[in-house]
């Protein structure tokens, strides 16, 4: 049998330990055609590969492959992702900031990080993550994240041409007071911006002098003061007299209105009595399980929807009206359920609506359907609502003018709505902001002449308006040409050759100051052009109720560039207080009952985040935009991203090599 020799060096596979190669006849070279078991002394083929020797092993040795492969140098995947990231490392804090965004935008205490399942998620996701402790992610986490996103916030209200601010106080479930913040401008594309500015606690009583302090520390420390603000409230005497105090314009919320006028009518007495009954009657379905059962056999027998009856609350006007509503749809089935043995036994004393009932509670509903409908309108936040106001306003009151046929419940509802419904401050205003939407411009709810005169009023604005931007007034036709470059790609650039610059020639040199035919055209004054852009806005057709104003105003700044400026200044104060108000439910998210320690300063940080903290699904396109730009050695002057950027849009953006 041969004897193995030495293995060359450059072989390093574990194989090699149990062969060796027998030396040449003819010199000291190994004879690598051939292996030579270490331990059998038997020859195996070699071919440059190992296969052989393994197969060698596995028949002739195989206590030495299993003792091998147990004690493989190679570690297992358990072992490799046993070694836990740094919390410094980019993949950790990247994880950390995705948790404290899932944190922060859907409402989840700091606790769930202790939870057994959603450590378990983690651990199954990335086992190499480390999750962070309660205290790091309030203390150190969230807090850094506020500060990063408030920078943010700031900046996008630098750049606004005039903010707007609604405010309204709250009380969380554990009894402590807050006045919340938000705030609203339209950005450099004509969109409607809302930010949440913050939420501060309210200790002392809520007085007209302690609001007013707030207010005056919220401006000053978002530096709004140079932003013309204007602060929309509910219609609370302390909160009108706080602004008052403040020396900014105040808008009185609207919806506020609505409310006060519809609940005026639902207290008429004999409205009051019939929603009452409604109200026993759904009350009663809600707590009795065989009333309930029943009353879904009759649904089905019916061939009515499977709706349950709704009952109303005290603060909200409209779910009484839908309370009604939903008696009203399914008012067989609730007659048919209340005749039932079993339900009789259990309230005997409980009666359907007879059929006069029935005619008033319909009457009832679509007499305050237009109430219904405007509150949905006035509620909306992402189109102007201030402009929308006084059309409103006179249509409501026209459809609550009492007619021939009315019931005198109806009469005595209308009645009621109409005295209520008044909301009359700053009518000019709401005049200028309605001549500032496209769509109400015609201003068909005035006389012909208040129209005149808010129009009138309006040139005075615009004339009087300073630093116009000269680039938009004057069509920017000093600016340098530069090149568009589209969505499409560089490809698409159409460079435009130089201006060249006539040279002044000897004749023109001597006789041009005596033959000279250019004539000065007489500079306008800012009332001309105001005026002269007015009668241009008021000659156009007003856009149909569908189209979004703020569009409009987009595609037409260049043409009426002083009304524009005009109706970045109204069009972004909202008519509402609903804003601030809708961040109740949201508080009262965050402020349960298992949260009711949290510190009014996490309560102001979750609850600006919860808003504020957006996912910019264009910075990635504007990042690679920009290097692109880089890259071809290009310089960024102006960049637009438009609502429909993801659409490729006909946006260009302008450069200059």
């Amino acid at each position: 049998m041969a004897t193995p020799g030495n293995v060359p060096p450059s072989l390093k596979a574990d194989v090699w330990q149990h062969f060796g190669f027998k030396n040449c006849e003819d010199s000291e070279e190994p004879d690598k055609s051939k292996a030579v078991c270490k331990m059998c002394k038997m020859e195996v083929k070699h071919c440059g590969n190992t296969t052989n020797l393994r197969n060698h092993l596995t028949r002739h040795h195989p206590d030495i492959l299993l003792a091998k492969t147990a004690d493989t140098k190679q570690r297992s995947l358990e072992k490799a992702f046993a070694v836990k990231f740094e919390s410094t490392s980019p993949r950790a804090q990247k994880i950390t900031q995705s948790v404290a965004t899932f944190i922060c935008k859907d409402i989840r205490p700091y606790s769930v990080v202790e939870n057994d399942g959603f450590q378990n998620l983690i651990n199954t996701l990335e086992p190499r993550y480390v999750l962070p402790s309660r205290k790091h992610l309030s203390e150190v986490v969230i807090p850094n994240m506020y500060e990063k996103v408030k920078h943010d916030v700031t900046a996008s209200l630098t750049s606004a041409e005039r903010v707007a601010i609604t405010c309204d106080s709250w009380t969380s479930r554990a009894t402590g007071n807050y006045l919340t913040i938000t705030s609203h401008h339209i950005d450099q594309e004509w969109r409607l911006v809302s930010h949440v500015l913050q939420t501060r606690t309210t200790e002392a009583s809520h007085t007209a002098a302690n609001l007013s302090e707030i207010m005056f520390k919220a401006i000053e420390e978002w530096e709004l003061t140079n932003k013309n603000p204007v602060i929309v409230t509910d219609n609370a005497a302390n909160m009108v007299r706080a602004v008052e105090i403040t020396g900014w314009l105040h808008i009185g919320c609207f919806a506020h209105t609505l409310n006060l006028a519809s609940q005026a009518g639902l207290k008429v007495p004999a409205v009051a009595q019939l929603l009452g009954r409604v109200r026993r009657i759904a009350s009663f379905f809600h707590r009795s399980t065989i009333a309930n059962r029943k009353l879904k056999e009759k649904q089905k027998i019916l061939n009515l929807p499977a709706h349950k009856l709704v009952t109303d609350g005290v603060t909200r006007w409209n779910s009484t009206l839908e309370m009604l509503e939903r008696f009203l749809e399914q008012q067989p089935a609730i007659s048919a359920a209340l005749l039932s043995p079993e339900v009789r036994r259990s309230d005997s004393n409980l009666c359907s609506l007879t059929e006069a009932d029935i005619t008033d509670g319909e009457d009832i509903v679509k007499a305050l359907k237009p109430l219904k409908a405007a509150t949905l309108v006035m509620s909306e936040e992402k189109s102007p609502t201030l402009s929308i106001i006084a059309p409103l306003h006179a249509q409501l009151l026209e459809k609550m003018i009492s007619v021939s046929h009315d019931s005198s419940l109806i009469k005595d509802l209308k009645t009621a709505v109409y005295d209520n419904l008044k909301y009359v401050a700053l009518k000019d205003k709401l005049y200028i902001a309605s001549a500032l939407d496209p769509r109400f411009k015609a201003l068909p709810f005035l006389s012909k002449e208040t129209c005149n005169n808010t129009f009138s009023q309006l040139v005075l604005e615009a004339a009087g308006l300073e630093n116009v931007d000269t680039a938009i007034s004057d069509g920017d036709t000093s600016e340098e040409t530069v090149p568009d470059i589209s969505l499409g790609g560089v490809d698409e650039v159409d460079y435009a050759p130089p201006i060249k610059r006539s040279k002044d020639s000897a004749l023109i040199f001597l006789l041009g100051p005596a033959y000279s035919t250019k004539t000065t055209a007489p500079q306008k004054t800012p009332t001309q052009k105001a005026k002269e852009e007015v009668n241009r806005y008021r000659g156009v057709e007003p856009v149909a109720l569908s189209e979004d104003p703020l569009i409009w105003w987009r595609d037409h700044e260049r043409e009426y560039p002083l009304l524009a400026l005009q109706a970045k200044q109204y069009l972004s104060i909202p008519g509402t207080s609903v804003p601030s108000e809708r961040e109740f439910s949201t508080a009262g998210d965050i402020v349960t009952a298992q949260r009711s320690c949290l510190t009014p300063q996490h309560v102001d940080q979750l609850l600006f985040l919860q808003k504020n903290l957006t996912s910019d699904s264009n910075y990635l396109l504007k990042y690679v935009l920009v290097n692109i730009f880089k890259w071809f050695g290009l310089e960024l002057v102006r960049l637009k991203l438009s609502r429909k950027l993801e659409n490729c849009s006909s946006n260009r953006y302008k450069i200059v090599v």
